[in-house]
């Protein structure tokens, strides 16, 4: 088969500091479907991965490349911004097999209010959303649209927007739970986050307040991370893509408190997938494709752990 794979920082060149993620991702999907038989097509615009064929690419020509060479491959995938993918999804969707989410539930997930607002309608555990600051308490602020940490801060006060929300903040473990999600949701693994606090990376401007306000950051995993609660973090992500209808490799971000809260949805390959095929005996790729063409299996073995940082993926692809 033919596979095309676009992945936004790889394709446009836009955001530099995304381009070690994502050509992680890239490289690991990659190499993975090359190895069992497929051919695999991506957009660049500079970077190139070492694994299928690089198709020239600019910021300005990123869709039209999707959708011309969508019409060439038997399926496709995309890596993108929250906000971005619905329409991405849809131009794919149209042109060739989609191996992800759906557009409808690219969207759900990439409002994390309404995505919010949907879970805890399922009964499922996240965060209250604050509609002001209570003396005492802590709120994440983060973007209604975002994606991962990114412009994400730990406050004390805040002001209601229509950019940004406030989630009450829980203590507990950063984890994450990787499956593949679709008629019969398949766990891969749990992953341990490590997230750091930074008081010096404050969000500049008025609103939020400038004092009291801690930058939070994403720098990299451990997979996979041993807990006696694994079914139970297992159970929660289950429930939660077949709620959002979510399709294909998704990353559903967990804190681990007396219960688990679900606390973002990534509908797409997130970072921790370089981590799962590392320890993981199954192809990510031919797993992606059973999802979608025919049974997945009851379970995946997993050997070893792996772990790595952001400044890791920095050095192993920021030059490229």
């Amino acid at each position: 088969m033919k596979i095309l794979i676009a992945e936004f920082a790889v394709g446009t060149d836009i955001e530099k500091s995304l381009i070690p993620e994502g050509a992680a991702m890239l490289k690991t999907l990659a190499e993975s479907f090359v190895r069992v038989g497929h051919e695999v097509y991506y957009p660049a615009a500079g970077v190139e991965i070492g694994a299928g064929t690089a198709l020239r690419s600019t910021a300005e020509n990123f869709r039209q490349v999707i959708e011309r060479e969508a019409k060439k491959c038997d399926a496709g995938l995309l890596i993108a911004p929250d906000g971005m993918l619905p329409e991405l999804n849809r131009i794919l969707e149209e042109n060739t097999v989609n191996l992800g989410c759906s557009p409808e539930s690219a969207a759900c997930c990439a409002d994390k209010l309404l995505c919010t607002e949907i879970l805890k309608k399922a009964g499922i555990n996240a965060p209250e959303i604050a509609e002001e600051a209570k003396e005492g308490k802590k709120y994440v602020l983060k973007p209604r649209f975002g994606c991962g940490a990114e412009a994400t801060y730990l406050v004390t006060e805040f002001e209601n927007s229509g950019e940004f929300i406030a989630s009450e903040y829980i203590e507990g473990e950063h984890l994450s739970v990787s499956l593949i999600a679709g008629k019969k949701p398949l766990p891969l693994t749990v992953n341990r986050q490590f997230i750091e606090f930074n008081e010096k990376e404050g969000r500049e401007g008025k609103n939020p307040e400038e004092t009291g306000v801690s930058g939070i950051k994403y720098n990299g995993s451990l997979t996979p991370y041993h807990t006696s609660r694994k079914d139970e973090l297992y159970e929660a992500a289950i429930s939660t893509v077949k709620c959002l209808d979510c399709f294909g490799y998704v990353g559903v971000d967990i804190v681990l408190s007396d219960l688990p809260y679900v606390v973002d949805v990534n509908p797409r390959p997130t970072a921790s997938i370089f981590g799962v095929s590392r320890v993981m005996k199954e192809e990510i790729g031919e797993l992606l494709l059973m999802n979608r063409f025919g049974t997945l299996p009851d379970s995946v073995q997993i050997e070893g752990e792996y772990h790595f940082s952001k400044d890791m993926l920095g050095e192993l692809f920021g030059k490229n």
